[in-house]
């Protein structure tokens, strides 16, 4: 056992290594919880300009932030270069009305690595020597169409000649309350080059609500320590080494003199060291005391020369807290390779790829955030307060009045997403369930509890919208953790969280069936189900009166949400029999589900269409049979995700489940051929359960493993490449929908701001091509083979084409035999430059054609998954 996983083990006997990690936000301005706007329009309620003069009211932000899992003390840098026209407190970058592509951060910074305790973490801020083109970035983005890349930080040419401080900020825990800080300044010009450095603690703000009537305190004591009082926290104490300049002291109040032309609260408010440092005015308070307080290191960096700041923050007022400072930062450091090196960085020889893997971790515990929203307190406001308007009352979220989040939670990531999405975090936990499986664990229980999911069995989906509609795969992921842990516990599985999760998603399910079947048919309705544009209009909207759009993805994510929960109802009756019942429930739901899907009763056309031999959604009007929309695109190949296998043996101890089951596929011939033949179990004796089996599974590969059409370099297109000679067109009325394959950005605004995908590689999606075939090899062995590409003349098996689709993802990030890693695209500095070509992005999405990565450049939540693949294609 390796020290971190001993550390691990004490969080579970309630010793709080995780009570402090870097749980502040890279960005709280223009988040939905903070906009108390009439017009609902979050993203211009709290600008970033506004943001160092505005006190937040759910939580804070900062630069390599670092706090309490309540965050009531919140530690994170600023800098300043002499050049700024603004103190650099957080992190800068476009809302989704500016960008041309939606909202996107443009700044480049690095999480690096961290243990799942935070007893280790690093991360790189990439800081210009001149002044940052704040302007130019807004300016030039707003002037460009969505057929145009976005304009990046990299791309105004502020790095061309390497005058920019590489800003490396290290965190270690000498105890779980002892924390040693370190901001290594790395001068890359050629010249000298001056820095000031603000190490801050902020002290949120929960007394200007009105709910607090002690106020915490931080007060100066000497020029290199202050001490910091909160009511719930009790003290701390901030040391200081070096060459300190001097402490300032503030009040985290908001400056409404300048937002709102009124009297401030107080005459020392949030900005105050804005004003300060880069406009030399009078504005900290002389007492030395405040609820927000900032060492201010001011030095000059030789060229190519570096500069070490060292803090300490500490339950303990020490007598000499720098004495074995280095000693445990690299002991600490050490110990996070050793771990990384026991769990998932197992057999992995190639030191590239560990770095990926480390890089991936790295983001994903850092991405870790406390989130803080109460919807209820949100429509009502709060005391002494002016209330919110009247339309917040039907607004965004009203029907979420029971949802009271208060929890650290895996966010996609910390700056463009710094809010939870519901099927992002079920892909994050198979990661994290590597490392930490305890808080994956508690991390999909928490969407399924009564303070997140909907007393109607809805789970929420994400802050904008919580009322939306993501693809099910919660239950899939309940799933694989609980067997990840499984195996990592020696066989023995955590039934508790299997069992409270499963009565969790019961609900949901229920849900899905009563809301999402309008017509009682097992023909499934859903919305954009996370897809964005694939289709050919959105699918949340009304397109003509009366019609509804039957869903080839909404249909195969329920019969996969079915065998998910049958395959728990089975594990649960190992230990519980009366699950049989519940089992051969969501069988039977499984079967009809794939009865209508393939027209079972004969009734019009089904969802897989006989002539292209694929899935395709139904638009259906009162007035006219249903219409195909011919679009060949990932929806079609959901259904593929509907697959699970029974041992034969597991089979034959559940008698009751036996019974009844065997008892259905005799009186209901017709949906028993959808399955396998249950006297003639499969390689290893499995019975197999899938919406494909043979014919159409056969089918359904040649189009995906075909390079004219989803198969990339870089793993499955969003989108077939058959359209980009074809557009698929699509009439309604007097209206024209088309749909053309573009491997990057979409060109088209028609849904909304973010959606920017119509073609590119999408890491979810694959990896659960990837599930889902390797599932098949379970039932078919080494006998049923593909032909890999379609065109090649090379046949290799199922186990295989998982393999090589694995590798085409890894090919994304892993150097070619150029040199050059794919994801960087033409970018000649991120390719060659020491400097920036071993340090990684982990986007949203990427170009179909190139692996280049487009969208969110810190998403490493589902992203995030390359970890996990790379460590079972050096494992399975």
């Amino acid at each position: 056992m390796t020290e971190e996983q001993y550390r691990l083990k004490q969080c579970r006997e309630d010793i709080g290594w995780k009570k402090w990690g870097p749980y502040l936000s890279e960005r709280q301005w223009g988040t939905v919880r903070e906009d108390y706007s009439r017009d609902g329009n979050a993203w211009g309620n709290i600008t970033h300009d506004h943001s160092r003069s505005k006190a937040y009211r759910w939580g804070e932000d900062g630069i390599g932030g670092f706090s309490d899992d309540n965050q009531l003390i919140c530690f994170s840098w600023a800098f300043w270069n002499e050049k700024d026209p603004i103190l650099k407190e957080r992190l800068f970058g476009l809302t989704g009305q500016e960008g041309n592509h939606g909202e996107d951060v443009k700044e480049l910074y690095y999480y690096l690595d961290s243990t799942p305790t935070h007893s280790y973490m690093s991360m790189l801020y990439k800081y210009p020597q001149g002044e940052f083109p704040y302007a130019k970035l807004v300016d030039k983005n707003k002037s460009l169409g969505r057929d145009k890349r976005e304009f990046e930080l990299i791309d105004t040419g502020i790095f061309a000649k390497d005058e920019y401080f590489d800003i490396f900020l290290k965190y270690a825990k000498a105890n779980d309350e002892d924390f040693l800080i370190e901001c290594e300044v790395f001068n890359r010009s050629k010249k000298a080059a001056k820095l000031h450095a603000l190490p801050t603690v902020v002290l949120r703000n929960t007394w200007s609500a009105g709910k607090n009537s002690v106020i915490p305190r931080i007060q100066g004591l000497g020029s290199h320590k202050f001490k910091i009082t909160h009511p719930e926290l009790r003290n701390y104490y901030m040391h200081f080494d070096g060459e300190l300049k001097e402490t300032l002291y503030t009040q985290n109040d908001t400056n409404r003199e300048r937002l709102y032309k009124s009297k401030s609260r107080s005459k020392y408010v949030k900005d105050a060291f804005h004003e300060y440092i880069v406009h030399g005015k009078n504005t900290v308070s002389p007492k030395k005391s405040g609820t927000k307080a900032s060492g201010h290191y001011s030095f000059e960096v030789p060229a190519g020369g570096v500069y070490k700041i060292r803090l300490r923050l500490s339950k303990d007022n020490l007598q000499n807290p720098f004495g074995q400072f280095d000693e445990i930062m690299g002991l600490r450091q050490h110990e996070a390779n050793d771990f990384y090196e026991a769990t998932i960085a197992k057999n992995v020889d190639d030191p590239d790829l560990k770095l990926i893997q480390r890089q991936a971790m790295a983001g994903m515990m850092w991405s870790k955030q406390f989130y803080y929203y109460n919807v209820r307190e949100w429509m009502d406001g709060d005391p002494r307060k002016i209330p919110p308007p009247p339309e917040r009352l039907d607004g965004r979220n009203s029907k979420w009045i029971h949802l009271d989040n208060h929890d650290i939670i895996s966010m996609p990531d910390k700056w463009e997403y710094p809010w939870y999405a519901a099927w992002d975090l079920a892909f994050h936990t198979i990661p994290l369930a590597r490392v930490d499986p305890d808080f994956a664990k508690h991390q999909l229980l928490l969407l399924l509890g009564d303070s997140y999911q909907h007393p109607n069995g809805q789970i929420p989906a994400y802050e904008w919208n919580f009322g939306d509609v993501n693809p099910p795969v919660h239950a899939w992921a309940v799933l694989r953790v609980f067997r990840i842990d499984r195996k990592m516990n020696d066989g023995k599985g955590d039934i508790d969280f299997l069992r409270r999760a499963f009565h969790r998603l019961m609900i949901n399910f229920t849900w899905w069936v009563n809301r999402k079947d309008s017509k009682g048919t097992n023909i499934f309705e859903g919305g954009f189900l996370g897809l964005d544009n694939i289709g050919v209009f959105d699918r949340n909207w009304t397109i003509t009166e009366g019609a509804s759009i039957e869903q080839a993805d909404s249909t195969g994510w329920m019969a996969m949400f079915s065998l998910n929960m049958m395959r728990m109802a089975l594990d649960l009756a190992t230990v519980e029999p009366i699950y049989q019942d519940l089992a051969n429930k969501y069988f039977e739901h499984f079967l009809y589900i794939a009865g209508a899907l393939h027209n079972v009763r004969n009734e019009e056309v089904s969802l897989w269409d006989e002539d292209d031999n694929f899935y395709y959604d139904m638009f259906r009007r009162p007035d006219k049979p249903g219409e195909l929309m011919k679009v060949r695109s990932i929806v079609g190949l959901i259904p593929l995700f509907a697959i699970e296998t029974l041992q034969d043996e597991a089979y034959k101890d559940l008698p009751e489940f036996r019974k009844r089951l065997e008892y259905f596929l005799s009186e209901r011939p017709k949906l028993a051929s959808l399955v396998s033949r249950w006297e003639e179990p499969g390689a290893g004796k499995r019975h197999l359960l899938s919406l494909l089996r043979g014919f159409r599974l056969r089918k359904i590969s040649e189009r995906m493993l075909d390079p004219d059409e989803f198969l990339s370099d870089f793993g499955i297109r969003a989108l077939s490449k058959y359209h980009e000679k074809y557009p698929y067109e699509f009439r309604v009325d007097d209206q024209k929908f088309s749909v053309k394959y573009l491997p990057g950005e979409s060109d088209s605004d028609f849904f909304g701001g973010n959606s920017n995908w119509r073609g590119p590689i999408w890491f979810p999606i694959n990896f659960l091509i990837i599930e889902s075939l390797y599932k098949f090899s379970f039932y078919y062995g080494d006998k049923y083979k593909l032909e890999y590409p379609l065109g090649s003349g090379k046949f290799i098996t199922l186990k295989e084409t998982v393999n090589e689709l694995a590798k085409r993802l890894i090919n994304i990030f892993q150097r070619n035999e150029d040199g050059e890693r794919p994801v960087f695209g033409k970018n000649k500095k991120f390719q060659t430059d020491p400097h920036f070509k071993d340090f990684i992005l982990f986007y949203e999405y990427f170009n179909g054609d190139t692996g280049e990565g487009l969208g969110a450049s810190h998403q490493t939540g589902w992203t995030g998954l390359i970890a996990d693949v790379i460590y079972k294609y050096y494992n399975n």
